[in-house]
């Protein structure tokens, strides 16, 4: 029996909070990225990691919030968490393969097609791989096409992502390129939903798994609290806020005292 979707269950609130987690992420990933081409020092690798577990964090708190608002009305569905748990890995690992390929200083464009095709490929694998977490009375099948379109659009955005990682600098750019990604993110995310249908088991059968309830609060606590904290540390960060020349820019007090000294030389030599 065809199962009957219902992929907005609690209507454009799950669609906004999750674009809104994935915009975060983003964000906060693009302006590690930045700091990172600024250091010259073994800090450089530290905010690679932040940014790519910034971005990795976010699209996978992106999908499962998404995924809140998915049901099939013939059946409860369910997670398997150990396979929930290794689809965050997933992300993560593969954002940090992208990231750092991009974030060495003698990359430059020439790591962008390589970079994007494995982050795309692997944020494809994340949310494919969150999808076979999931437990019900059933069977989940997939429209070739669409698939193929969802994996197109993940290889795209995340090329344009680090494009934008590496070429941004202000922050109302990264802000913009922050939602731009936010927006492909969840254009993958819904495109991948639509390929989805399910086959309803004619008999009821038991799955073991946690509730998408059960799975909401431990999902949101670790990886929204790591965002936060990720947030902290950005706004914090005297570089990120001043701006590169502005940091390394004299204070003005040594600047006024530099010509008076100058002055009292040459009139004591004189």
């Amino acid at each position: 029996m065809e199962g009957t979707i219902d992929g907005f269950r609690y209507g454009i609130v799950t669609p906004v909070a999750a674009y809104l987690m994935a915009c975060l992420g983003g964000a906060l990933g693009l302006r590690c990225i930045v700091r990172s081409l600024m250091d010259k020092d073994s800090f450089r690798a530290g905010w690679l990691a932040l940014g790519a577990t910034s971005i990795g964090c976010g699209i996978w708190t992106m999908h499962f919030i998404a995924m809140i608002g998915f049901r099939v009305k013939e059946t409860r569905i369910g997670y398997d968490v150990r396979l929930t748990l290794l689809s965050l890995a997933v992300a993560i690992g593969v954002v940090g393969v992208g990231v750092f390929l991009v974030g060495r200083r003698d990359a430059g464009r020439r790591a962008l097609p390589l970079a994007g095709a494995v982050t795309g490929l692997g944020v494809a694998a994340m949310h494919y791989l969150g999808m076979g977490a999931m437990r019900l009375n059933g069977a989940l099948v997939y429209d070739p096409l669409l698939v193929a379109l969802s994996v197109l659009i993940a290889v795209v955005a995340a090329t344009a992502a680090l494009w934008a990682a590496v070429t941004v600098r202000g922050f109302l750019t990264s802000l913009g390129a922050s939602l731009v990604m936010g927006l492909a993110v969840s254009g993958m995310h819904y495109t991948a939903m639509a390929a989805v249908g399910v086959h309803v088991h004619g008999t009821t059968s038991s799955w073991a798994g946690d509730s998408p309830t059960s799975l909401l609060l431990p999902m949101l606590i670790g990886p929204v609290m790591f965002l936060l904290l990720a947030g902290v540390v950005v706004m914090f960060d005297p570089l990120l806020v001043l701006g590169d020349g502005e940091w390394n820019r004299p204070a003005p007090n040594e600047r006024a005292e530099t010509p008076k000294r100058q002055v009292s030389r040459s009139w004591s030599g004189g």
